[in-house]
């Protein structure tokens, strides 16, 4: 039976670093630094709810189309323009600002995703009010649901730009982690000169 000494149950201070690194680093796995593109992120989110307050299709605004008011369906208002508002509003606006404020990296993916899709809509929503049937007299894509797609699709491009960068960093470093866990497990290099 072998006796354990106090200074064997004690860690090495350099295992306690490196377990204080990797918990470090987990932790700045999940976060995003979007650095100045926090502040265009910020200004399209401004410019996305205002486009909600702008004409949407002849009299209604973009907030007449997400309550569907009296207003929206004066104006036949299709349901690709419905998406794309909800769209706008949930991922542009919500989780946009979501993942500005706690800076977490998988609220910043899920803001890309919504946004993107929230583009797709707003074509769609615009090319749904320029192809209006005659017995339809609603009008067509007004100033909101214009500037509205524009900021989205702007807001996407740099949402992917953020989470893009984020991701190659953490490949860069898991690489580098992989690497340095081979190299612990081969063991010190006898061949190489002391």
């Amino acid at each position: 039976m072998q006796h354990v000494s106090n200074s064997d149950k004690r860690t090495d201070p350099i295992d306690q670093l490196r377990d204080d690194v990797d918990a470090v680093e987990k932790k700045m796995a999940g976060e995003i630094d979007p650095g100045v593109r926090a502040v265009v992120v910020a200004v399209l989110v401004v410019v996305l709810l205002a486009s909600l307050a702008l004409p949407h299709t002849g009299a209604a605004k973009g907030f007449d189309v997400l309550a569907g008011d009296d207003a929206a369906l004066a104006e036949y208002i299709a349901l690709p323009s419905r998406l794309f508002v909800w769209f706008a509003l949930v991922f542009g606006v919500g989780f946009s600002t979501l993942a500005l404020l706690t800076r977490r990296w998988v609220l910043s993916w899920i803001a890309v995703a919504g946004s993107a899709v929230a583009t797709v809509f707003g074509m769609l929503a615009i090319w749904s009010r320029q192809t209006l049937p005659p017995d339809h007299p609603g009008g067509g894509p007004g100033i909101g649901l214009v500037l509205g797609w524009i900021t989205i699709a702007v807001l996407t491009f740099h949402w992917i730009r953020v989470v893009w960068s984020r991701t190659a960093l953490l490949l860069e470093a898991e690489e580098q982690r992989r690497i340095k866990a081979a190299a612990e497990d081969r063991g010190p290099d006898w061949r190489q000169p002391r």
